[in-house]
């Protein structure tokens, strides 16, 4: 073979330039830094060929690297194959088998020995220049062709090798850096050659090995490191592992088998059967990327399915041809193929395959019958959209999830699951406008369109059969629910619906099924609420009495009920069914105004007497302005009247009833005033015992809840015709024996309600005495109404009548009696000196004293003043002071010993 090269390039010099220069192209260009990747092929291709694991040792001794292999040894095809540029002998299954790729060992070596256990050969720069030198012509200029003539050696490789190739290294290799290069190469390698079992380096070695795993997928392990590596036809894939995690790769170059100048952004390593150019650089244009990609999807569907969607190729940049078209058609492989993990545990193509953004195990729990080929929630997650975007898997969101929902049949339960698992994925306004028509189950068994025409129950659980309004049913009440737009309503809320009251006055009173069935759910809700809370009208409700009539439970009173103790004999009401009262809460049925007690009757905005009590007409006549709410007690004009001392006893202790006894201006308190009698005396006519203000005019009342009956009693003041005409009376009574300060303060109380036109003046009857201040009674003809303090020291005691001198007139007006001041005229008979108040100590120190601001003016001070009086008294008294008609004050000089106080001169 060297005798017939050295022919043709001694007949051919041009032949020897190209051979020459091929080969400083391949060595500098295509196989530039593939050493280690092209001999480890050959050594890969030696163990395929021989069928025994496949060993590469490397060893660096000074100059001179060894690169060692089992397997077959060299043949002679194979030397054929090193001499014959771009003439290699590869035999399907094999890579290399000494072809154009040993020229890379030219890139650090010129003299390269390759030794092997059938026969070694020797390629040397040095001889083959020497050799050129005896062929005329030959010119190869200044590189020789170093592989193309070979010379037998006898040397051998070491022991355990099949073949050994020897490199003497170029002075201007670096040894360590070569043999670092290689270091790192090796675990590739590992992968790309699985004939290779083990790479030895130096005193480091990279082994690897297999194990077969039950999801058809092969764990590769290289030192730590581990891999998952599927087999599909043409190529072998495989990702990265880390804890049993895999770990896709960003970026990747393809190997066919060993590394490529194509690049790659897909997520597992590539390692393919595809047409390369003979460098085995890059693919050769038209070569089959589709047959590569063929079995990509049973691949992916090996992974754990909470892993798999991570080996889908997201949209990004391709890094060319190859990246482009291998992206494509792996996508195109998995949108499909089943490998897609679904609820049920069933793999489904991605077009074939429907996800819920951020589904949870609990949605997906309940959505699993209603979405066919839905994705498990593991895969569900944000991180996971664009790649499921990808491969078209169909995405469903919650407005999808409403409209599948529509008209399908669950228990209530399954509902507020529901909710509870829709919650999360509630985020915003625009979430909630797409479950704004989601079916929502009703108490009374429906289920209707979208929660805000919805109620949510507070407080009321298990209240059900409310057919008035739109309750939602109590196993299927949720928060969610009153985020999409359902109001809360309160038992007193629903029991205050106009709706139940039309369905109250509707019903038949002969119908005592529907009656049972609607009383049922109201008083269910009864029980839920405090005493008197609720509106009259549900009085109205139908239950069953003791006679086995349909009767409005405001007709009715409970068993043993005490109210019916002070009632009259024939009062309207009757008894509740005993069986009935036994099933019901006893304050449920009070709630609703079967009676125990006296009910309360409670309305809002009342706007006039409709409410069908007693005399209510003329208590609205009291009122200023309509009252917010009205509260009032029942059924009072129906106690009879000596019972009075126990009725108002239940009243008092009665906490529903016990405030409205408080409200002097309230229905019951004035009723009460005006109609409830005690010892044959109006309420309103009896002053509590703790209340001095008519003490011995009005009789107390004798109860032992008097304190609480306060409002119910007389008042502090006159605020009545009856009131008024009682106290004239007592007044002028000789049975009465009221103190001074009594007498005074009742005159001026009646004067107040005379002057502020509290009395209507012609309904009174005057009495025939009337009382003094010293308690006698008198002829009111000989009576005089004090209304001119100076006066009260020059008429006889027992002829004043006293009251406020403020109000004297009206006192006058009342009684029809005189006041003093017109009925006495007096004059001054005594002479006094001139003075002022400033300059008299004792009126300074009496008004400072007194705390009272001293008078400005002139007084005239007497030694003893003496006044003439005529008209109603005809006589001349002493006086201590007088005012005369000209409005000038005169005193007696002992004025300092007087009480200045009550004078009223300041």
């Amino acid at each position: 073979m060297r005798d017939s090269t050295l022919l043709a390039w001694r007949t051919s010099p041009t032949r020897l330039r190209e051979d020459a220069a091929a080969e400083s192209d391949l060595a500098r260009a295509g196989y530039r830094d593939r050493l280690l990747t092209e001999l480890a092929q050959n050594a890969a291709d030696a163990a395929a060929r021989a069928e025994v694991p496949g060993e590469l040792s490397v060893h660096l001794d000074g100059r001179v690297l060894t690169v060692s292999n089992t397997g077959a040894p060299l043949d002679e095809p194979g030397v054929q194959a090193l001499v014959a540029l771009r003439a290699s002998n590869k035999a399907a299954g094999t890579v290399g088998r000494y072809g154009v790729g040993f020229t890379a060992v030219l890139s650090v070596s010129e003299e390269i020995e390759v030794r092997s256990t059938s026969g070694s050969i020797l390629f040397s720069a040095v001889r083959t220049r020497s050799a050129l030198t005896d062929v005329d012509g030959a010119d190869p200029g200044p590189v020789v062709p170093v592989l193309r003539l070979a010379w037998p050696t006898e040397n051998r490789p070491a022991s355990g090798a099949a073949s050994e190739v020897v490199l003497t290294l170029r002075e201007d290799v670096h040894a360590e850096s070569l043999l670092a290069y290689m270091t790192r190469e090796a675990p590739d390698l590992l992968l790309e050659l699985p004939a290779l079992v083990s790479i030895t380096l130096g005193n480091k070695q990279f082994r690897r090995s297999e194990r077969p795993l039950d999801s058809g997928l092969t764990e590769v392990a290289i030192g730590d490191d581990r891999w998952w590596q599927f087999e599909s036809g043409r190529a072998r894939w495989l990702v990265p592992v880390q804890d049993g995690v895999a770990s896709p790769v960003s970026e990747d170059v393809l190997r066919a088998p060993t590394r490529s100048d194509e690049e790659l952004s897909v997520p597992a390593i590539l390692v393919a059967d595809i047409a390369m150019q003979p460098d085995r650089r890059r693919v050769l244009p038209g070569a089959a990327i589709a047959a590569v990609a063929s079995g990509y999807a049973e691949f992916v569907a090996a992974l754990p399915p909470d892993q798999r969607v991570s080996l889908v190729p997201v949209p990004a940049f391709a890094r060319g041809e190859v990246d482009s078209a291998l992206r494509e058609h792996l996508v195109a492989e998995l949108r499909a193929r089943p490998w897609l993990p679904t609820v049920g545990g069933k793999d489904r193509a991605p077009d074939r395959s429907s996800v819920v953004p951020g589904l949870t195990e609990e949605l997906a729990d309940l959505l699993a019958d209603l979405v066919d080929g839905l994705v498990v929630p593991d895969l569900s997650g944000p991180r996971f959209s664009p790649a499921l975007a990808a491969v078209d898997a169909h995405r469903i969101g919650l407005a999808r999830i409403t409209e599948l929902l529509s008209g399908i049949e669950r228990e209530p339960s399954w509902w507020q699951r529901l909710y509870a698992a829709l919650e999360p994925l509630a985020v915003d306004a625009i979430a909630a406008e797409e479950l704004a028509s989601i079916p929502v189950p009703l108490s009374d068994g429906r289920t209707v369109t979208g929660p805000r025409t919805v109620l949510l129950g507070h407080d009321i659980d298990g209240a059900l059969g409310v057919d008035w309004t739109r309750l939602v049913h109590p196993d299927a009440s949720h928060p969610l629910l009153s985020r999409l737009g359902a109001k809360t309503a309160t038992a007193i809320d629903l029991l205050s619906d106009p709706a139940l009251r039309a369905e109250i006055e509707d019903l038949d009173h002969d119908d005592s099924a529907a009656a049972e069935e609607l009383s049922s759910t109201v008083l269910a809700l009864a029980g839920r609420v405090d005493p008197g809370t609720l509106p009259s009208w549900l009085g109205q409700l139908l239950l069953p009495s003791v006679d086995g009539e349909l009767r409005g439970a405001d007709e009715l009173l409970l068993p043993g009920a005490p109210l019916a103790e002070v009632l009259v004999d024939d009062s309207p009401f009757s008894s509740l069914d005993a069986s009935f009262a036994q099933r019901v809460a006893e304050d449920a049925l009070q709630a609703v105004g079967v009676g125990w007690g006296f009910t309360v009757l409670r309305a809002e905005l009342p706007t006039g007497p409709d409410q069908d009590l007693d005399d209510e007409d003329l208590w609205w006549e009291t009122l200023d302005d309509d009252p917010d709410t009205m509260e009032a007690v029942r059924d009072l004009d129906l106690v009879e009247d000596d019972r009075w001392p126990r009725a108002l006893t239940m009243l008092a202790q009665d906490p529903v009833t016990r405030p409205l006894l408080a409200d002097r201006g309230g229905y019951t308190a004035w009723w009460l005033r005006r109609n409830a009698e005690m010892g044959g005396q109006a309420l309103g006519l009896l002053r509590g015992p703790a209340d001095d203000t008519f003490a011995g005019l009005l009789d107390p009342v004798d109860h032992p809840e008097s304190a609480v009956l306060a409002a119910a009693l007389a008042p502090a003041t006159v605020d009545s015709n009856d009131l008024a005409q009682l106290l004239l009376d007592r007044l002028a009574d000789p049975r009465r024996e009221p103190t001074p300060a009594v007498t005074v303060r009742a005159h001026s109380l009646l004067a107040a309600a005379v002057a502020t036109r509290v009395l209507d003046l012609g309904e009174l009857r005057l009495p025939e005495n009337v009382r003094s201040l010293t308690g006698a009674l008198i002829d009111p003809a000989d009576a005089l109404v004090l209304d001119k303090p100076w006066l009260a020291a020059a008429v006889p005691h027992e002829r004043l009548v006293v009251g406020s001198i403020e109000t004297a007139d009206a006192l006058a007006d009342l009684l029809d009696i005189p006041v003093t001041s017109t009925a006495i005229q007096g004059a001054v008979s005594s002479s006094g000196r001139e003075s002022s108040w400033e300059r008299e100590p004792a009126a300074v120190l009496a008004f400072a004293t007194l705390g009272r601001t001293l008078p400005q003016g002139i007084v005239f001070v007497h030694s003893r003043l003496t006044v003439t009086l005529t008209g109603a008294i005809d006589a001349e008294v002493t006086v201590p002071w007088w005012v005369d008609g000209a409005g000038t004050v005169h005193c007696s000089a002992s004025w300092s010993e007087q009480t200045w106080s009550g004078t009223g001169v300041a």
